[in-house]
């Protein structure tokens, strides 16, 4: 059973005429029910009653109609969407991104590359560092915009920039006159940080201990808009990217002079997968955005 019979088969049952269909499909008529008859004998059933020059639909030929119709409006489909593959600037991209960079400068990029290129499709997805390394890895997504961590052997990555990370604490905080701090000083305060899996979470324990303490987590959040709302409120303190939206009277920053605390961001995807040509349009943009 070919593709080209179905496609005559389907011709010859919407019109019930083999003259038509033939002149239709700009084939000869002869050839045309050579093609029928080898079907119908391929299925083992008659697919049409022949009544004079013109054919009916019979039970089976509608039943199996319906069939070809969905066959046929799928392969089209995916003719459609490897032509749209081709092309760059009417594709689909997918992009993971970890929480805390949505309030950076992922907004911006996102705003920019949708108006130089307005009909590729962007689909955003948000999740910890963990989960997207695992959908880049089964290519569930083209690209992802991530922390840089020890768990990235499987993929090509390229550093997109190096991120600061600041103490944020109570506006009544003992430390909340001064500009800068050193880390160890908040050996004996409670953290509000974010949940096991995050990035986030994993630096802020990381730098803790180069500072010679382990941070006493009493809240474990999975956004930076939850965190800063209850550092205002006074319940702890936190290490985070700058981030503005709460009134400096309720939260202050301070800068960290020891540790050095800084993260790495990078654009990262499967290092043994192509890319499609739209998600190689995206890549080189955010290349170019970065230099």
């Amino acid at each position: 059973m070919e593709w080209q019979q179905l496609e005559y088969f389907r011709v010859v049952a919407k019109t019930e005429h083999f003259t038509q269909a033939a002149e239709q499909l700009a084939i000869s008529q002869p050839a045309l029910s050579r093609s029928i008859t080898h079907l119908e004998e391929t299925l083992g059933v008659s697919l049409f009653d022949r009544v004079g020059r013109s054919v009916k639909l019979n039970a089976f030929g509608k039943l199996f109609l319906q069939r070809v119709d969905r066959a046929l409006q799928e392969i089209q489909d995916g003719v459609n969407e490897l032509q749209q593959l081709k092309d760059p600037y009417t594709g689909t991209v997918s992009l993971a991104f970890v929480m805390t960079f949505g309030l950076s400068f992922l907004p911006d990029l996102i705003r920019e590359f949708n108006q130089a290129y307005p009909q590729v499709v962007l689909q955003l997805l948000q999740n910890t560092a963990t989960i997207i390394n695992k959908q880049v890895l089964d290519g569930e997504v083209d690209l992802s915009i991530v922390g840089m961590t020890d768990h990235m052997q499987h993929l090509a990555w390229r550093k997109l920039l190096e991120e600061e990370l600041f103490v944020y604490v109570p506006a009544d905080h003992r430390l909340a006159g001064r500009e800068s701090i050193r880390l160890a000083e908040l050996a004996n305060d409670p953290f509000i940080s974010f949940k096991q899996g995050y990035g986030m979470r994993t630096l802020t324990e990381q730098f803790c201990r180069e500072a010679g303490f382990a941070p006493n987590v009493i809240f474990e959040g999975e956004d930076v808009a939850t965190v800063s709302v209850l550092v205002s409120s006074g319940i702890g303190v936190t290490l985070i990217p700058s981030f503005t939206g709460i009134a400096s009277r309720k939260i202050k920053k301070l800068r960290v002079t020891e540790p050095s605390c800084r993260r790495e961001i990078v654009l990262a995807w499967r290092k043994d997968r192509s890319l499609s040509p739209s998600a190689e349009l995206f890549r080189g943009f955010i290349f170019n955005q970065f230099g």
